[in-house]
């Protein structure tokens, strides 16, 4: 049976455009079904980098038989195509970045997953393209996103859209 996920998508390293787009059409091929993507967004990077390459960001609903965990190896997999190597530090800069933020309605938390993303009520890059596609999205603890949306720690991070369109057809 398939499952509804949310997955946020990033690129800050080469063509960041084209990473997201490459990302995106890699999906289906691992299982991954993408049926809505929100628009392109350019923030700064976020957490302890001093890299200031600017990331583009996008969402993406997808439907996945995979379990959560073979969901996150098809992921890495897709990342690992795009040129992402695992050696390097948390934060630091990457062709392609995707997180696992919603697997239908499941909390799990295991040491190298956790669902919900545990920093995503931290990052407007992540709400605004989820609030973007669905606009009364409720977490599974029972926090609608636009509640998370009006914190003034989201108000104040920058999130420009950004001048292009990734659409699920042309991908």
């Amino acid at each position: 049976m398939a499952v509804r996920v949310y997955l946020s998508l990033g690129s800050n390293l080469g063509d960041r455009l084209q990473n997201l787009r490459e990302g995106m059409r890699r999906m289906p091929q691992h299982g991954i079904i993408p049926r809505q993507a929100s628009r392109v967004y350019e923030t700064v990077p976020v957490g302890e980098t001093l890299d200031p390459r600017l990331y583009l960001n996008l969402g993406v609903w997808a439907e996945t038989a995979l379990s959560p965990r073979e969901l996150l190896q098809a992921v890495k997999t897709v990342e690992a195509a795009l040129g992402r190597s695992f050696t390097e530090a948390r934060w630091m800069p990457r062709p392609l970045d995707i997180d696992i933020i919603l697997y239908g309605n499941l909390t799990l938390q295991t040491p190298d997953l956790t669902i919900p993303h545990p920093r995503m009520r931290e990052r407007a890059f992540v709400l605004i393209p989820l609030a973007e596609m669905t606009p009364n999205c409720i977490l599974p603890d029972g926090t609608p996103v636009q509640e998370l949306l009006r914190d003034p720690q989201i108000l104040t991070q920058e999130v420009r859209v950004y001048d292009a369109e990734l659409s699920i057809s042309r991908c």
